[in-house]
């Protein structure tokens, strides 16, 4: 049975996990630069010692409401083709070992319109990992 390790975080009351090889790395709340006109799902940039990085506000990309004013929030900072890209999160989670023996399409509860944005589901002893897909994540024509 093949396994991996993810890398979590909530985004409002979603659980979610990308593998650990596609993250540079975690950081906690960074100030964050909006840029005028830009995509309805990009919060803006951050500065990450010195270079400079694209923020996608996640929960707008799930298609879940905003983020209460003055919420605490973190960045996973994961690789891309183009070079690192920042999901804001509202918390960080653990990495954890999940086995391909646990995985499930995606649930029937999901929203139909962010539906495809996520692989499956991962059940874990004490939580539904949602496995969340970061090519189709990070393509906004999808």
């Amino acid at each position: 049975m093949s396994t991996g390790l993810y890398s979590t975080f909530t985004v409002a009351d979603r659980y979610l996990g990308v593998p650990v090889e596609r993250v540079q790395e975690v950081l906690r709340a960074q100030p964050i630069t909006p840029v005028p006109m830009a995509h309805e799902h990009v919060e803006g940039l951050l500065n990450m010692r010195g270079q400079i990085v694209t923020a996608l506000n996640l929960r707008a990309r799930l298609g879940l409401p905003p983020r209460d004013p003055g919420a605490p929030s973190a960045n996973v900072i994961v690789m891309t083709d183009d070079g690192p890209l920042s999901l804001v999160v509202d918390a960080l989670g653990d990495v954890v070992p999940v086995h391909e023996g646990i995985f499930e399409p995606p649930p029937d509860t999901l929203q139909t319109d962010t539906r495809h944005l996520i692989k499956g589901a991962y059940k874990l002893d004490d939580a539904l990992l949602l496995d969340l897909d970061l090519d189709r994540t990070l393509d906004f024509t999808t």
